[in-house]
């Protein structure tokens, strides 16, 4: 009778680790295949933001044969732009440190066109040139794919957190150094309209 509780305790012992691996194995799954499908939200907000990046040289092109004088907002646009070039993030490693580095370096180049963009008000031959106008209208475009491509980032981020945090698949994330996603949050002060001043 000993013998048989014996093999019957042994039976139960497998089942539950065989039930307990098979879990683990397809938590893993999933977790590898939402990973996966943040890293490649990440890729394509950084192709929106790549294409800002390669407009600006245009625009500033365009705009410095008509506001030669304005060299300060124009310099400061090609600085801003090398810091957000330099600014980059492995998705394996999206910290919020590293994200709000991004995030900030982002900002100022935002923070420099728009200062672009009220100088070439004062310029209305150029603000008539056709160059220019699609110029202004590709990188208008491209903001607009970029805070798409952000918000699905944060759809994307978002059920991945929700799901290495449910029971029992956090035990399972924590085993297998499965982390959080930063989300992209707006910039401090991004409530309040930019004050323009002519």
């Amino acid at each position: 009778m000993n013998s048989k509780k014996g093999l019957s305790t042994t039976i139960i012992v497998i089942i539950v680790l065989v039930l307990l691996a098979s879990a683990g194995i397809r938590a893993n799954n999933n977790m590898v295949a939402m990973e996966e499908n943040v890293s490649t939200a990440w890729s394509q907000v950084e192709n929106q933001y790549q294409r800002r990046m390669d407009l600006i040289p245009n625009l500033v092109s365009t705009v410095k044969g008509y506001a030669e004088h304005e060299s300060t907002t124009l310099q400061e646009v090609v600085e801003a732009r090398s810091k957000a070039s330099a600014a980059t993030i492995d998705p394996n490693n999206l910290t919020p440190e590293a994200m709000q580095n991004f995030m900030n370096a982002q900002g100022e180049l935002t923070q420099a066109l728009g200062r672009l963009m009220v100088t070439v008000e004062r310029y209305p031959d150029l603000k008539a040139n056709e160059n220019f106008l699609a110029l202004q209208s590709q990188l208008e475009g491209t903001e607009n794919r970029i805070s798409t491509e952000r918000m699905r980032f944060n759809e994307v981020a978002r059920e991945y957190n929700t799901y290495i945090r449910k029971f029992p698949n956090n035990l399972f994330a924590g085993l297998l150094g499965f982390d959080q996603k930063t989300y992209f949050e707006s910039t401090p002060g991004a409530e309040r309209a930019p004050e323009v001043q002519f």
